[in-house]
C-alpha cells in the first residue's frame, strides 16, 4: 500500500517549531536533557548544518538578483594606435577618455531563473530538514552517551565488588591454609579467579574511559561526577509498533528532506530545458568623453537596444544534459525510497528492542535473584565444609555475569526507547530541548506538504518473527520428562 502525508502537516509544524509537551521538565533539572540541550547547541555537526541551511538562504538572495537591472559604471583615460592600410596617414594615434553608464535588464530566459529560485528554495528546505534531522541524532546520541556513562560506572561498581569478593575469599582460604585445614592448591584456584576479576576490572574501567570521551566529544564537556537516574520515556511511546511506524513515516525529518532534493532536482531539469529556448536582454548604455570609444572627435554616445541570443546548435551538449538530469532525477527519488526504509528499519528495531528487553529484563531479574540466593547458601556451606571451593567460585562469576546483563539490558531498554522517539521526531520535544533558532527566512516550511513526493516504495510495514509459542516448548519438556528413566536411589557403601 502507498503511506500518504496529511495535510496540512500539523505534526511536522509541531515538531518543527520545537514545542515541548506541557509534561516535559526543565533541562536544568534534568542532567541528561542537560546534557542534549549543550550538544544541540555546540555540537560542531549541528552548527555545521545551521550554517548550510544560512548559505542556502544567501544561495536564494543571489538568483533573485537575476531578476533586477544590473546597473555597471565603467570611466576609461589612455591613448591608443591603430594602423589601417586604405587610409592617409595609414597610423592614426588618439588619446581618449570616457565615463559611461550601462543598465542591462533581463526580459526573458525561458523560465531559467523562475525554475532556478524554486530549485533553490527546495534546496533551502532539504538543508532545513537535515538541520532537524541532525538536531534530533545529536539529542539522541547526547542522551545515549549519558545512559552508557551511567552504564559503564555501574559496570565498573560491579567489577569492583567481584574483586573484593574474589579477596575476602583470597584471605579465607589462605588463613586454612596457614592453619593446616586448607590445600595449596586451593589457594591456587582463588588467586586466578582473582587474578580474572581484576582483568574484568580493568577492562570496565578502559571501557568507562572511553564513553566518558565520546560524551566529552558530543556534549563538549566532561560527564559530572554524579549523574542521577532519569525518567523514564516509556509513557511517550505509542501503544502498538504500526502506530509509531506511521508516525515515524509521517513526520521524519530524513525523508522530508529527501523529498525537498527530489524536487530540487526536477527543477534543475526544467532549468536544464530552458536552455532551448532565446535569452532576450534590454540594453541601456550612455556616455560621453575625448574621442569616446576610440572614435575620432567622438564626444557622447546613447543606445537603446533588445538582445536576442538563441543558441540554435551546441553540440547536442543541451540535450545531453537534460538527459542527464532526468537520470539524477530518478536517482533523487530512489535517495527518497531508501531513506524511507532506512527510518522504518530503524523504528521497526527500536520497537521491537523494547518488547524483547521487557521479557529479557524480566528473566534475568529473576535469573540475578536466585543465583544471589544460590552464591549466599554456597558461601555458608563453604563455611562449614559441605561446598567445595570450585562451587563458591563459579556462584560469585555466575552473579556477576548476570548482574552485568542486567544492568545492561536496563540500559539497553531506555536507549531504545530513545530511538524509537527520535525516529517519530518527537525526542527533543520530549525531553523539552530548544533547537537552534534558523530565523524568519524558514516561516514557509510551516506550508511544506510532501502531496503526491511521498516515497513509493517504502509502505507502513510491520515485521514479526515467527517463533514457537512458550506453551509448546513447555509442553515438548514435559514429554521429554515422562519419557526419561525414573531415577534409582545411590547404592549403599556399607556391608550387611
Amino acid at each position: 500500500m502507498r503511506f500518504f502525508f496529511p495535510k496540512p502537516l500539523a505534526l511536522a509544524l509541531w515538531l518543527a517549531l520545537g514545542v515541548a509537551p506541557a509534561f516535559a521538565q526543565s533541562p536544568a533539572n534534568d542532567p541528561m536533557k542537560a546534557a542534549a540541550q549543550k550538544a544541540i547547541a555546540t555540537n560542531p555537526e549541528v552548527t555545521a548544518r545551521l550554517n548550510q541551511l544560512r548559505a542556502a538562504v544567501d544561495a536564494m538572495d543571489i538568483a533573485r538578483a537575476g531578476m533586477r537591472p544590473q546597473i555597471n559604471l565603467e570611466a576609461s583615460a589612455g591613448h591608443e594606435r591603430e594602423s589601417i592600410a586604405t587610409r592617409k596617414p595609414e597610423e592614426l594615434g588618439l588619446t581618449r577618455t570616457g565615463l559611461g553608464l550601462s543598465l542591462n535588464q533581463l526580459l526573458w530566459d525561458g523560465g531559467a531563473l523562475k525554475h532556478e529560485l524554486q530549485r533553490l528554495g527546495n534546496d533551502k528546505l532539504a538543508r532545513y530538514f537535515e538541520l532537524l534531522d541532525t538536531t534530533e541524532q545529536t539529542a539522541l546520541e547526547a542522551a545515549r552517551a549519558y545512559q552508557d556513562v551511567q552504564r559503564f560506572r555501574r559496570l565498573v561498581e560491579l567489577a569492583e565488588d567481584s574483586y573484593v569478593q574474589h579477596r575476602y575469599t583470597l584471605s579465607q582460604i589462605q588463613a586454612r591454609f596457614k592453619a593446616g585445614v586448607g590445600r595449596g592448591v586451593d589457594n591456587e584456584q582463588v588467586v586466578a579467579r582473582l587474578a580474572l576479576a581484576e582483568s574484568n576490572l580493568a577492562a570496565e574501567v578502559s571501557n568507562l574511559h572511553d564513553v566518558t570521551a565520546r560524551y566529552a566529544r558530543i556534549v563538549g564537556e566532561a560527564p559530572p561526577p554524579k549523574m542521577p537516574a532519569v525518567p523514564s520515556v516509556a509513557g511517550a511511546l505509542p501503544t502498538s509498533p504500526g502506530e509509531g511506524m506511521a508516525q515515524a513515516l509521517r513526520g521524519n525529518a530524513a525523508i522530508n528532506a529527501a523529498i525537498a532534493n527530489l524536487r530540487a532536482a526536477r527543477e534543475l531539469a526544467s532549468e536544464r530545458r530552458s536552455a532551448l529556448q532565446p535569452r532576450v536582454e534590454a540594453r541601456l548604455r550612455g556616455g560621453g568623453g575625448q574621442n569616446f570609444d576610440g572614435v575620432a572627435d567622438q564626444r557622447y554616445e546613447t543606445s537603446a537596444l533588445v538582445v536576442l541570443n538563441w543558441s540554435l546548435y551546441d553540440g547536442g551538449a543541451n540535450q545531453a544534459r537534460i538527459r542527464q538530469q532526468v537520470r539524477l532525477v530518478d536517482q533523487a527519488a530512489d535517495l527518497r525510497d531508501k531513506a524511507c526504509r532506512d527510518v522504518r528499519q530503524t523504528t521497526a528495531i527500536a520497537f521491537n528492542d523494547t518488547r524483547k528487553l521487557i521479557d529479557q529484563l524480566e528473566a534475568l531479574d529473576r535469573n540475578v535473584l536466585a543465583i544471589e540466593k544460590t552464591r549466599d547458601a554456597y558461601r555458608q556451606q563453604f563455611d562449614i565444609g559441605q561446598r567445595s571451593l570450585l562451587d563458591l567460585l563459579n556462584s560469585e562469576n555466575e552473579l556477576y555475569t548476570a548482574r552485568r546483563a542486567q544492568a545492561n539490558a536496563q540500559v539497553d531498554l531506555e536507549v531504545a526507547r530513545l530511538r524509537a522517539l527520535a525516529a517519530m521526531q518527537q525526542l527533543t520535544p520530549q525531553l523539552g530541548l530548544a533547537r537552534l533558532d534558523v530565523g524568519p527566512e524558514m516561516e514557509d516550511a510551516a506550508q511544506w506538504d510532501a502531496g503526491e513526493d511521498v516515497p513509493q516504495r517504502c509502505p507502513v510495514l510491520v515485521t514479526e518473527v515467527q517463533t514457537t509459542p512458550r506453551a509448546d516448548l513447555d509442553a515438548r519438556a514435559q514429554g521429554m520428562i515422562r519419557s526419561a528413566p525414573a531415577p534409582q536411589p545411590a547404592a549403599s557403601s556399607g556391608t550387611k
